[in-house]
């Protein structure tokens, strides 16, 4: 099974390169973040012979499911906080296998707000994934994490440094996850230092390749036993009026 986690950066500026990637890669599921929208263009996406199901948020957020098959949703929100409308978490079934797409706060600036809502939804999070954990539930989940978790994740470390993307209490809280057993499915296969996902589009960055590995997935025991591989696919950055993140691919045994 071939799953795909792609912050589009606006389904509407990028359908046409969703499209040719499904069309390409040929994805068993593919679960995009950031929408920036309400609609979603479901007969688009049919018309190529895919299913989908999304979360919306006017100008913002927004995550969706784009699969073969039929899915079941379980939840359309993280738990924990009934007060907060942000579009950013869907769990889902797909073929018996459970599946969380997400798109993390970014959490800047810092400190404020945004940072104190950020590490509270990764305590949801946690909260969410301790839960499945403890009821013995099988999961992958993948999208944007707004987290770089070592130094070997960033082009330069120190120009990171107090950006909420790479605090010590963000990469803690997402060292917290992988406690829970997780496997961070890309670096079974891949050690070395400046592989990434995501290039800014300011300053050059993706000619200069300066950019930062954000975009991941994490499997819980049973899932990362049947891991066959998970790549970085850095083609779709090329593109003209590209996303300024790509897609990351995991394949499993299922």
């Amino acid at each position: 099974m071939k799953i795909v986690s792609w912050n589009v950066n606006s389904i509407k500026a990028r359908l046409e390169h969703v499209q040719k990637f499904l069309a390409s890669a040929q994805p068993d599921v593919l679960m995009i973040q950031e929408l920036k929208g309400l609609d979603f263009p479901e007969a688009d996406i049919k018309a190529t012979g895919y299913e989908s199901a999304f979360v919306g948020q006017k100008a913002y957020n927004g995550v969706a499911v784009i699969s073969k098959h039929p899915i079941k949703i379980i939840l359309d929100h993280l738990p924990g906080d009934e007060a907060d409308e942000q579009a950013r978490y869907i769990e889902f079934d797909y073929q018996g296998l459970r599946l969380i797409n997400i798109y993390a706060p970014n959490g800047n600036p810092t400190p404020g707000e945004k940072y104190d809502y950020k590490l509270g939804w990764m305590e949801r999070l946690h909260a969410r994934l301790s839960e499945l954990r403890a009821q013995n539930i099988q999961f992958a989940i993948g999208g944007d994490f707004n987290v770089i978790p070592e130094g070997k994740d960033c082009y330069d470390p120190k120009a990171w440094k107090d950006d909420a993307l790479f605090l010590p209490a963000t990469r803690q809280a997402f060292r917290r996850l992988i406690n829970l057993g997780l496997t961070d499915a890309f670096r079974v296969h891949h050690t070395r230092a400046g592989q990434y996902t995501f290039w800014d589009y300011q300053a050059g960055a993706w000619q200069r390749d300066n950019g930062i590995r954000i975009d991941h997935f994490l499997l819980s025991p049973s899932i990362a036993d049947k891991l066959v591989s998970c790549v970085i696919d850095k083609e779709p950055r090329e593109w003209d009026k590209a996303s300024d993140h790509t897609p990351i691919i995991v394949e499993i045994n299922w």
